[in-house]
């Protein structure tokens, strides 16, 4: 890479992430790109050199951030196998997908933000294949194929009840505050859940875990794929 290329990339990633902080604590639709700007310590006209209108930026961030969770999904199945059981990846994909501030903002049912990713053909299709339903319908298979999940239920239902975990969850665990103070670690208790509802009284035996695991981190990398299929044809940096 050269100096120039390099010089560009780190003040992208400034301008990043200045717009993920001022997203954080104020939403979408109240963040102007004169603060973004501001905040990155450039020019408001730099900001357009990377992002046409500040809706790019966006999708760019939100695409970028949905990079850096399927990494961080694909690196720990592939460290711990074991991670791929439910008890475990619910919480791992929560947790994850919850350092995003766009992703907390989407829990809220920010209909400005849900309108900006759906808009274009190409984003929503993004946006769709990476919801909690799309992420059950295409992992769950895979865990009921190696047994890691209970034999006496249809698979629908079971995906329809992760489906529901993640979703509930997320909500909840986006608002600390509304719950019972008696509550103990969310992560636990969604942990000690999927445990009960999905995964069989007996452990599965170990080559089964680590064939579920390399299954299910390929179908993760075939969405980080598409992300960064995404990135690369939306790529502006100026060289």
């Amino acid at each position: 890479m050269s100096q120039l290329v390099e010089h560009h990339s780190h003040k992208a990633a400034r301008i990043l992430d200045s717009a993920r902080e001022l997203v954080a604590d104020h939403g979408v639709r109240k963040v102007t790109v004169s603060e973004i700007a501001a905040a990155a310590g450039v020019g408001k006209g730099t900001v357009y050199l990377y992002w046409p209108t500040k809706e790019d930026l966006i999708l760019g961030m939100f695409a970028r951030e949905l990079l850096a969770f399927l990494d961080e999904v694909v690196a720990r199945i592939t460290a711990d196998p074991a991670v791929v059981l439910p008890r475990r990846l619910a919480p791992l994909l929560l947790r994850t997908g919850l350092r995003s501030p766009l992703a907390r903002r989407l829990t809220t049912k920010d209909a400005h933000l849900l309108r900006l990713l759906t808009e274009q053909a190409g984003d929503r299709d993004l946006f769709d294949r990476t919801q909690p339903s799309a992420m059950c319908e295409a992992v769950m298979p895979i865990l009921r194929r190696h047994r890691l999940l209970r034999q006496d239920r249809p698979l629908a239902d079971q995906s329809y009840a992760m489906h529901a975990m993640l979703t509930g969850f997320g909500t909840a665990m986006s608002d600390p505050d509304s719950a019972p103070s008696s509550t103990g670690d969310p992560g636990d208790v969604l942990a000690d859940t999927m445990a009960l509802i999905l995964e069989p009284a007996v452990a599965p035996p170990e080559q089964a875990v680590t064939a579920a695991a390399a299954d299910a981190a390929a179908v993760f990398g075939q969405f980080r794929d598409a992300v960064l299929d995404i990135i690369d044809r939306s790529q502006t940096l100026q060289q």
